[in-house]
């Protein structure tokens, strides 16, 4: 009988704490879309969850889960280098997003051991694995450093970080060299003192940047680039010199992803998902077809849907239940998340939209999945939503 009435007692126990929670919630946003689920599945907190939502940022975790599943945390982006017998060198880009200076540097000192220090004649670049036509919905036309364009061969997220003095510019970053285009650029849409803007919309400059970054960096490792730099495909039969493999795995390049919310990042890992699958040249509707049969076949067609993979279209809608369900196909990658408050999250954020999605650590449910979602723009709201919920737990 004591038995028995110890395990009702505990069985009770939860009520209360689930009450809390439910309470504490309603009174800080009752508006708000608040959706908590245990490892069982049992949904703890269920406010406005049936009501589709737009993600944000919080849509880059989609794009990490599906980036794992089908490249795999060991994958490592390529970019290959070939010189002919002028010693024209050329530059096939793979869609690396993280050919950044400090990568940049290690890459032209094997790149030059690899040619040797004759001059060499000029450089092509070949960006044909992304079609020159590309456009993310909802990248805009503007010089904010998240409109910037995605490119099968671009350098430092496609942007320029720089001082600028009235006419005179100079770069922000002891490791990454100025070059005429970041100049040019720079004096013609960037604002007195530091900033990064993204490159121009125009492909052509991304890509004449790229040359500029790769030829400055060839100088600095020994090497020299004496003709001019110009875009072309690379003659087929030619072999490659040598192949570039990113330093970071996949793994590395989503943990950064989901830390600093870079929409470039993510929509190159994005389409790289459509192109490892199905081959190049990449495109956004091979990429969304991949996605959405892997979402299809966990049930999730009609509670997600993507227009890209980093969130800046408001054209993505997600219900909270199929977010949670893809956070339960994450967990086992659950590290690689780093919200700004030090959890195991990720914020979203456009104008009147405001997301927090991830896992926390509750003393009555132990490890549970959550999904907010606010319209309106007070950023602070999401975690006084998570703090109710993890002490109401």
């Amino acid at each position: 009988m004591w038995s028995s009435l110890v395990a009702l007692a505990l069985l009770l126990l939860p009520a209360p704490a689930l009450a809390g929670a439910k309470e504490k919630v309603a009174a800080l946003a009752p508006r708000g879309l608040v959706l908590v689920m245990d490892a069982e599945g049992n949904e703890l907190v269920a406010q406005n969850a049936d009501e589709p939502f737009v993600p944000a940022s919080v849509t880059k975790i989609v794009t990490a889960w599906l980036a794992m599943e089908v490249l795999g945390g060991d994958y490592r982006f390529e970019t290959r280098f070939y010189l002919d017998d002028k010693r024209l060198l050329y530059v096939r880009g793979g869609g690396d997003p993280f050919l950044i200076s400090e990568e940049l540097a290690p890459l032209a000192a094997e790149l030059v051991a690899a040619v040797g220090k004759e001059p060499i004649t000029g450089i092509v670049l070949d960006a044909s694995y992304y079609p020159s036509h590309l456009r993310i919905p909802g990248i805009e036309d503007t010089d904010e450093a998240y409109n910037a364009l995605n490119s099968a061969l671009a350098v430092n997220f496609n942007t320029v970080y720089a001082v600028r003095s009235g006419n005179k510019v100079r770069s922000a970053e002891k490791q990454t060299p100025i070059t005429p285009l970041a100049i040019a650029q720079f004096r013609a849409r960037g604002p007195n003192g530091s900033s990064r803007i993204s490159l121009s919309q125009d492909p052509a400059v991304s890509l004449q940047y790229a040359g500029e970054l790769i030829a400055a960096f060839i100088e600095r490792a020994g090497g020299s680039v004496k003709g001019k730099i110009s875009t072309g495909m690379v003659p087929a039969g030619l072999k490659p010199v040598y192949v570039h493999r990113q330093s970071r795995t996949l793994s590395e390049i989503l943990a950064e992803l989901l830390r600093a919310s870079n929409n470039y990042t993510a929509n190159q890992v994005f389409l790289e998902i459509g192109g490892h699958r199905l081959g190049g040249p990449v495109s956004l509707e091979k990429s969304l077809q991949v996605a959405n049969e892997m979402l299809a076949a966990h049930g999730l067609a009609a509670a997600i849907h993507l227009e890209e993979g980093s969130g800046i279209s408001r054209n993505n809608r997600f219900t909270a239940r199929g977010l949670a369900k893809v956070l339960d196909l994450f967990a086992p990658h659950a590290d690689l998340l780093h919200g700004h408050d030090g959890g195991m999250n990720k914020t979203g954020t456009l104008e009147g939209v405001r997301t927090l999605a991830g896992y926390a650590d509750s003393s009555s449910h132990g490890r549970v999945r959550f999904v907010i979602s606010l319209t309106s723009n007070d950023g602070e709201m999401r975690f006084r939503l998570l703090r109710a919920i993890e002490s109401g737990l």
